[in-house]
């Protein structure tokens, strides 16, 4: 598994390199990572399948308890088999979409790097493995989003996809630690095995539940969904229908049936929140005149279905959720490319301009009909077999408003589908046109169809013979549940309630797309109410305005405003601390020797004087004395070197402000703090006896033998030498010591230079003046 991943990796930087030379064709090479990926997992499958995990332990930093654990069981063989299949015919439908772009080395890298983000989320059996690729899906997928960065709208999008599903990923991390220190362990197959009790576990469900709110652009987080279309149909096809967006339904089908028994609030609300979020999101799609857009309203309104079928953590659900979820990647996938393949071909995608497709385009509208019947629930599609199955388990399981609203978000699903097909290829007349499609729209290259052919092809073949689906579907819930019972699909159950509910939502959807032309009328009604982009608009321009003022206050250019904060906290938190649990040692010594007490008075008076004197170069002096007082003290100690040492960089310290000196007033400008000069001397006393008090007590707060001990057994026999101090810098730290050497010689070359340039310019202006 780590292999795959890996793979992923290298292909990414390999592709990025040859999309100089290859161009679009890069994406082929792309290609290679998840064709790797679907042959692993087909190799996997049988065994998998049939209830079996394969599970591999990596050691990272086995001081610190950190390992990677990777675990392939029935859930995350759908998921990884939806994101490498799917994954390798949207980089080959790629190739033929895109143009020469100068960008493109970054897009194709970028696209393959989230293909194995995307994969270490459904491998990963470990919570904060799990979150770092959550994470890496949310960056790669906004700088897909933003990939046409010059556009305005496209950042504005990728910003506020990162903002959402970021801010979801921090509450989800905490939800994260919470768990894990309850639990007594971050793996999560053994939290789910014996899920953990206590007074923080329901937050922690709380927290991680709006994670996956978030990145499954759930109410009211659903805003940024429709924005991330400005990115390229390819991205969109693969990011936002058929894989990221289900990263949140993933894991709240990983977290619903160990959960949602125990903890009465997990199922209504999770249930609520996903019919809601159907209902809207179908509502939405109906004004939509962008074929594009469309699909992204639609996708929001699926995952809301997919939301509360997989949130109800009841068996039935749990296993019409996957088969929803695999229906879903499959039919919304091809739509997206058939979208892509309308815009590429006609150069629009907005279905009041497009009129006639069918006859120029008869195989990518099969596709479309086939993909548009599978997502509308029509038979003998994937799409009707899995709603059959939802509405089965609905009946018996939960019912009530949770049936009515699916019903009800079905039959929109109907009507915004028909809508899709009839906008797309349809022939319109002029009431239903605001211009005409060029007459020249030219078909296609059949191998730029192939890829959303194969997914068609898919969507009929899964719904005809329904027991595969049935199978993966069946392997993935009853990894999720031990006490799913029933695994079968089937085409053809009877006449029954599922049935007649399923000719309720196609009347009624018939019905909503008769009177298309009324509904759009009403939709385009302005809404007087909140929307979640609203909503997001109006919360970041809160955000910023609280930044401003904030800064304002905070950051007013104030050197002695900004020290006196960080005194200040500074003598509230662990001085207060200080004042709190210690006292000082008893036997305290002021000085070992009169000549040490000397230096010290000496020290502390050029201390003050640099305090109270308005002259710069006095200030200078006297700090330089503080230092050389302090290189006395070294020979006092026994310590020539440090004493050398410390002459030498006190030296060099007052050569440099000299010559910065130079060019600045002889006198300190008086500046009268607001807060007085009471408070600036209270400050100073206060973190003058704070550090005293610190250094008195930490020095007699040793539990453990010191470090130097070991030094000085270990100095002559491992570094060969007597001089301790001499074997810390050249044996025992000779890595930071070469790279302080390197830091003096470079900031000793940078005060050369800028001297050097001022000597140049000065004689440059002596030239000058004695020219003019």
């Amino acid at each position: 598994m780590a292999a795959v991943l890996i793979l992923h990796a290298v292909v990414a930087v390999a592709a990025g390199v040859s999309a100089r030379r290859l161009q679009a064709k890069a994406f082929l090479v792309a290609a290679l990572a998840p064709l790797a990926s679907v042959a692993w997992l087909v190799a996997q499958a049988g065994s998998v399948l049939d209830g079996g995990t394969v599970v591999q332990h990596i050691e990272w930093v086995p001081s610190m308890g950190v390992d990677i654990e990777l675990r392939l069981d029935g859930m995350a063989l759908l998921m990884a088999g939806l994101v490498s299949g799917i994954g390798v015919l949207v980089f080959a439908y790629a190739a033929w979409y895109f143009g020469p772009r100068a960008d493109l080395g970054r897009l194709v890298a970028n696209l393959v790097a989230f293909s194995g983000a995307m994969l270490g989320v459904v491998l990963a059996d470990e919570l904060f493995l799990l979150y770092v690729f959550w994470e890496l899906t949310s960056i790669t997928s906004y700088l897909l989003i933003g990939t046409e960065d010059e556009r305005a709208p496209a950042r504005a999008a990728a910003l506020q996809a990162i903002l959402v599903t970021g801010g979801g990923g921090l509450a989800m991390l905490a939800g994260f630690v919470l768990l894990s220190q309850a639990a007594g362990t971050s793996t999560l197959s053994a939290i789910l095995a014996d899920p953990p009790t206590g007074a923080t576990v329901a937050p922690a469900l709380a927290l991680v539940a709006i994670g996956a709110l978030t990145k499954s652009a759930q109410f009211p987080f659903h805003g940024w969904l429709p924005g991330a279309m400005a990115a390229p149909t390819p991205v969109s096809a693969y990011l936002h229908s058929a894989t990221m967006v289900k990263a949140g339904v993933y894991l709240l089908a990983r977290f619903s049936p160990a959960f949602a028994a125990d903890h009465r609030l997990w199922r209504p609300a999770i249930v609520g929140i996903g019919v809601v979020t159907m209902l809207l999101g179908a509502v939405r799609a109906l004004r939509q005149h962008d074929l594009k857009l469309l699909l992204a309203f639609g996708t929001v309104s699926q995952l809301g279905f997919m939301v509360a079928l997989v949130g109800a953590g009841i068996p039935a659900l749990t296993f019409a959720g996957a088969a929803v979820i695999l229906a879903h990647a499959v039919f919304k996938a091809a739509l997206f490319l058939v979208v892509g393949i309308v815009d590429h071909q006609a150069h629009t995608r907005d279905l009041r301009q497009l009129s006639g497709l069918w006859r120029r385009m008869p195989l990518t509208f099969a596709v479309a009909a086939l993909a548009t019947g599978s997502m509308a629930g029509l038979p003998p599609l994937a799409g009707f077999v899995a709603k059959e199955a939802a509405f089965e388990a609905l009946l018996h399981d939960l019912g009530g408003w949770a049936l009515v609203g699916i019903v009800a978000g079905s039959a929109l699903t109907f009507a915004y589908g028909a809508r899709f097909l009839w906008g797309a290829f349809a022939t319109k007349d002029r009431i239903d046109r605001s211009a005409r499609t060029p007459a020249e729209t030219a078909a296609p290259a059949p191998a730029f169809v192939a890829p959303a052919v194969v997914l068609g092809v898919m969507a009929l073949g899964m719904g005809l013979v329904p027991g595969v689906a049935g199978r993966i579907a069946g392997g993935a819930a009853r990894s999720l549940d031990a006490n799913v019972e029933s695994t079968s699909l089937y085409l053809w159950h009877g006449f029954n309630t599922a049935l007649a509910l399923s000719a309720v939502v196609v009347v009624a959807g018939l019905l909503l797309f008769a009177a298309r032309r009324q509904v759009e009328h009403a939709m385009s009604r302005p809404w007087i109410g909140p929307t979640a982009q609203g909503s997001y608009e109006a919360s970041v321009a809160g955000l910023n305005r609280i930044a401003d003022r904030t800064t304002g206050i905070v950051q007013n250019g104030s050197l002695p405003v900004y020290l006196g904060v960080i005194l200040l906290t500074l003598l509230a938190l662990p001085g207060w601390a200080l004042l709190e649990g210690t006292s000082l040692p008893s036997d305290i010594w002021i000085a070992e020797s009169p000549l040490q007490a000397f230096v010290a008075v000496l020290v502390v008076a050029a201390a003050v004087g640099t305090a109270v004197t308005r002259r710069r170069f006095a200030a200078v002096l006297c700090l330089g004395a503080v230092g050389f007082g302090v290189a006395v003290l070294f020979i006092v100690h026994g310590g020539p070197d440090l004493a050398l040492t410390q002459l030498l960089v006190e030296t060099l310290a007052v050569v440099v402000f000299v010559l910065v000196l130079r060019h600045l007033p002889e006198r300190f400008e008086s500046v009268r703090w607001r807060l007085g000069n009471g408070l600036r001397i209270t400050l100073a006393v206060g973190v003058g006896l704070f550090v005293t008090s610190f250094a008195l007590v930490a020095a007699s707060s040793r539990t453990e033998a010191p470090v130097s001990e070991a030094h000085l057994a270990l100095a002559e026999p491992e570094g060969g030498g007597r001089n301790v101090v001499n074997v810390i810098l050249v044996d025992f730290r000779s890595l930071d010591t070469l790279g302080e050497i390197t830091v003096l010689a470079v900031a000793g070359l940078g005060i050369a230079s800028l001297v050097q340039a001022r000597k140049d310019d000065e004689a440059a202006e002596e030239v000058d003046h004695a020219r003019g």
